[in-house]
């Protein structure tokens, strides 16, 4: 018999941010690499923009990559990063 080595598929992550506030007709949407933000207001939208760039900023200087953050950390960092 034939060993069958299989690999591993490295984990992958993104972040999905959702408008809902939406009124004016605008169809907004900011995607890169690892995060999609879709819909809101001009308001919205920009403050999830912002909050998404804050947190990877921070997952940067913790020098960990998006995969992995545990889900109750990330939204400790999320929490941390949303413009008040």
């Amino acid at each position: 018999m034939k060993k069958v080595t299989r690999r591993r598929k490295a984990k992958s992550a993104h972040l999905l941010g959702l408008g809902l506030d939406n009124e004016d007709g605008h169809k907004r949407l900011t995607s890169a690499e690892q995060f999609t933000i879709v819909g809101g207001s001009d308001e919205t939208h920009g403050r999830l923009t912002e909050t998404v760039l804050k947190t990877f900023e921070e997952l940067k200087t913790r020098g960990k990559p998006l995969q992995a953050v545990e889900p109750h950390e990330l939204a400790e960092i999320i929490h941390k990063s949303t413009p008040r």
